[in-house]
């Protein structure tokens, strides 16, 4: 409990306004240039080939005892500086080993990347918090995890290490903020998305996990979908501890749903069932103190104007009911 009080002080009192300018960042495309961090090892290899084959604009990667030669016909670098001066490049994917993690993150960052998602798990909670305090301090790069999945922009960039094959492109934004032993429910959740007539599949997808230090949470992406004029709806899913989905309810109450046209919010939220105490898949899904249980994260999302389900298979018949209900209104609006 006194630790998670002082991770929760820490948050509060990090917030920087500068860094929120970078949330713009999390905005990608075709056009996206992306270098990899750890791009001769095994895991930034394979992922960097999966990248190549879904069409991202990967110009090339970073590999200090490798620099000067070529690895999947692409420039190896020394650093990451060198990497950005030859490529111009605008993003940066870490599949880095814990213990080099922190560092290569914090190169990025003094390399001024936009966007940085860092892939690896396990990094140690101090040296986040020596990364966290550099991320905070500066207006030019945006992080995205530790320990997420990754970005996708359906056919045209894929940053991570999510299947391209089961997102789609359309005008749904989704936002899963996962645990490992919910990785199941965010395929299915998307299954669900693409059952959904056709127009009504992603915007973009950003995926992360609940590290007690991360770069980004649900309000900077809902800034961005709730922006977003190629977005209509937004899917989110949440999970039992902490107070990121209360926090998210109220941003959403004071900046969509008192708006004359607000988007419609799906939400789901894992770990219903959960006893108090008990850790489940991670160290955040715990509900302590009387905090973080999911009934109270329902009730702040319905208060706030979201639509919760009951199970994940159920947020893409909801989004496609509640989009065709407002077309039907539109289109009856405009006959009279």
């Amino acid at each position: 409990m006194i630790r998670g009080s002082i991770f929760q002080r820490f948050l509060r009192q990090a917030s920087s306004i500068a860094y929120d300018l970078t949330r713009k960042n999390l905005k990608i495309d075709a056009n996206t240039r992306l270098i990899c961090q750890g791009f001769t090892g095994k895991q930034g290899t394979f992922h960097g080939q999966q990248a190549l084959d879904y069409k991202t604009k990967l110009v090339g990667g970073v590999s200090p005892r490798k620099k000067g030669t070529l690895h999947l016909g692409l420039p190896v670098f020394g650093s990451v500086l060198e990497a950005k001066k030859a490529t111009d490049c605008e993003a940066t994917v870490i599949y880095v080993p814990p213990p080099a993690a922190p560092d290569a993150i914090i190169e990025a960052i003094e390399a001024e990347i936009p966007l940085i998602v860092c892939i690896t798990e396990g990094i140690p909670q101090i040296d986040m918090i020596r990364v966290k305090q550099k991320l905070l301090r500066q207006d030019k790069s945006r992080l995205l995890g530790p320990n997420c999945p990754g970005i996708i922009k359906p056919e045209q960039c894929k940053i991570g290490i999510m299947p391209g094959s089961i997102h789609a492109p359309g005008c749904i934004g989704r936002f899963p903020f996962l645990s490992r032993y919910r990785i199941q429910i965010r395929n299915t959740h998307i299954r669900g998305c693409q059952s959904m007539h056709e127009g009504r599949l992603g915007s973009e997808s950003v995926h992360w996990y609940w590290d007690p230090f991360n770069g980004t949470n649900f309000i900077d992406c809902l800034e961005i979908f709730l922006k977003d004029e190629e977005t209509t709806g937004i899917i989110m899913i949440g999970e039992i501890g902490g107070e990121a989905e209360e926090q998210a309810a109220e941003y959403l109450a004071a900046n969509n749903f008192d708006e004359p046209h607000p988007k419609p919010v799906v939400s789901f939220i894992a770990g219903s069932s959960a006893p108090p105490g008990r850790r489940m898949g991670h160290a955040g899904a715990i509900i302590s103190g009387g905090k973080g249980q999911a009934s109270d994260k329902i009730k702040a999302l319905t208060a706030a104007g979201c639509v919760v389900v009951q199970s994940p298979a159920q947020m893409g018949s909801q989004m496609a009911k509640i989009l065709l209900k407002e077309n039907h209104e539109s289109v009856h609006a405009h006959q009279h």
